[in-house]
């Protein structure tokens, strides 16, 4: 039984269905080799199914619930349906072939989030980044990358930031290295435009911004920028998003969430308070403006 050769992007869906179905095949006694051999499932299939990697055909969904002794009609149900929901992935649909796997995979994740908690020390988040910020970022990042390359990206980092406008909208809490405030990306008037568009987002309800000042000195978050992300279902635990350029990595051990999460508790301590950030960002707004860099 082999799957469906279409990327599947990982969603939030597809990782409680590996759960469940890892769950079931420990409870049932079974390893996945004995799974394999007895249903006759690669057990390349098996692993990648197990690890959130690909979505189950119904057939071999159908067969995993038999061997593991599930006879209950409405969990089979619900597994069938988990396993058809998670094929569903909205607007990302339109750039899922033009975006890398593990970007479009991040994406998939945060668009079913209930909250975000983001510590950068280079650039601005992405769901707070201008078009012209965007542009400027992904050009500077990738170099080589050509114009339809750069033009899907900045597209789809625009569409992203849909998820703060909705009637739920995701919680943002944003906390920001004093650093990402005087890099000139894009140049003076890009960058004076972009500060004040963090001061407009950061008036929002659900947006909370930080900023970390060069006074405070060395700082927990200075080995690299990440994210922690909150899901609305319990039975889906949060996960830790790890950009760096020896590659992206997800997290979710409970001790590796714990750490993170204790390090932005760590950084919320360190940042100075929203109110006195605000202050901070404008400050750099005004003497970027003073020097005609908006002109």
């Amino acid at each position: 039984m082999e799957l469906s050769a279409r990327r599947q992007p990982p969603t939030v869906r597809l990782r409680r269905l590996a759960a469940e179905l890892r769950s079931l095949r420990t409870a049932a006694g079974l390893t996945r080799d004995e799974v394999s051999e007895q249903t006759g499932i690669n057990p390349a299939t098996l692993y990648r199914i197990e690890t959130a990697k690909v979505r189950p055909q119904r057939r071999t969904l159908m067969a995993m619930l038999d061997k593991y002794g599930v006879t209950d009609e409405d969990k089979r149900s619900e597994l069938i349906a988990l396993s058809r929901q998670a094929a569903q992935l909205g607007w990302l649909q339109a750039y899922e072939s033009e975006l890398p796997e593990l970007y479009t995979t991040y994406i998939s994740f945060e668009a079913e989030a209930r909250s975000v908690r983001n510590y950068e020390s280079l650039f601005v988040p992405g769901l707070l980044q201008t078009e012209n910020y965007a542009r400027a970022v992904i050009r500077g990042v990738l170099p080589l990358a050509t114009d339809a390359d750069v033009q899907a990206r900045v597209e789809a980092r625009m569409q992203r930031q849909e998820s703060l406008r909705k009637t739920e909208p995701l919680r943002l809490w944003a906390i920001l290295d004093e650093a990402v405030l005087h890099r000139l990306t894009g140049g003076p008037a890009v960058m004076a435009q972009q500060l004040d568009a963090l001061v407009t987002a950061a008036g929002q309800p659900h947006v909370t911004l930080q900023v970390i000042p060069f006074t405070t000195g060395a700082h927990a978050g200075m080995p690299g920028s990440f994210v922690v992300m909150d899901f609305p279902d319990p039975a889906d635990p949060a996960l830790v998003y790890v950009d760096s350029m020896a590659g992206d990595l997800f997290l979710e051990r409970e001790a590796d969430v714990r750490r993170y999460t204790s390090t932005f508790e760590h950084l919320r301590a360190t940042a100075l308070d929203p109110t006195s950030s605000i202050k901070l960002i404008q400050e750099h707004a005004a003497a970027i403006s003073q020097e005609g860099g908006t002109g």
